[in-house]
């Protein structure tokens, strides 16, 4: 589940909010064991995910970098570069 948790700083543009919220769901849903939870614990899940992402966000409003922004686009294309060399595909 967590590998699915991507950089979020220093993008141009920055991160979204549902970026953000996905990042926190997948956290919240890593550290719970659980990708749905109870109707007992749903109330619990949902506050621990907005608290996560209020977290990640201010987190992400705070840090400082001298480095250029990196494209959105152009790091994709590396990823799926990677991924296609990792199993043997052709890009």
């Amino acid at each position: 589940m967590c590998r699915n948790i991507r950089q979020l700083h220093n993008f141009e543009p920055p991160a979204t909010d549902s970026e953000v919220y996905a990042a926190a769901l997948q956290y919240v849903r890593k550290v719970s064991g659980s990708t749905k939870p109870s109707q007992a614990n749903q109330a619990a899940f949902d506050e621990a995910v907005r608290e996560v992402a209020h977290a990640t966000q201010h987190l992400l409003d705070h840090l400082v970098t001298t480095a250029p922004p990196k494209d959105r686009e152009v790091e994709a294309a590396k990823a799926r570069a990677r991924s296609a060399e990792r199993y043997g595909r052709a890009g």
